[in-house]
C-alpha cells in the first residue's frame, strides 16, 4: 500500500529539512518517481525533469533555510498542496504543490508570493 498523498508531503518536508541539517537531500530525492518534474514559479530556477536533475540542483543550488507547513493540506484526488513559510522567517511564502504517484512525487510546485 501507498503512503497518502497527506502523508507523502508531510514526509517530504521531513525529509527536505533533514537534508538541510545534514546536507543530504539523497533521502529526499528517493521520494520522487525517476521520470518527476519539479518547477518553482516565482523564482528564476528550473524546470527540472527527472530525479537525477532534480538531485543535480539540490546539488548545485541548495536552500538555505527548512521549511514549515501552514494549515491544513488540502487535497484533491492525486493532487496536495499546502502553504509554508520558512521557517526563519515565519511567515506564509507561498504553496507547495505535489503531485503523487504510486507513493512517489510526481510533480512539485514550489510557488514563492
Amino acid at each position: 500500500m501507498h503512503a497518502a498523498p497527506v502523508d507523502l508531503l508531510v514526509e517530504h518536508v521531513r525529509r527536505f529539512n533533514e537534508g538541510m541539517r545534514s546536507g543530504d537531500f539523497a533521502p529526499m530525492i528517493a521520494g520522487f518517481t525517476p521520470d518527476a518534474e519539479m518547477m518553482f514559479e516565482g523564482a528564476p530556477i528550473g524546470p527540472f525533469l527527472g530525479r537525477d536533475a532534480i538531485a543535480e540542483a539540490y546539488d548545485r543550488h541548495p536552500p538555505d533555510d527548512e521549511i514549515l507547513l501552514l494549515g491544513e493540506p488540502r487535497l484533491e484526488g492525486d493532487v496536495v498542496e499546502s502553504d509554508y513559510a520558512w521557517v526563519a522567517k515565519g511567515t506564509r511564502a507561498g504553496r507547495i504543490i505535489l503531485t503523487v504517484r504510486d507513493g512517489a512525487i510526481a510533480r512539485l510546485v514550489v510557488t514563492f508570493e
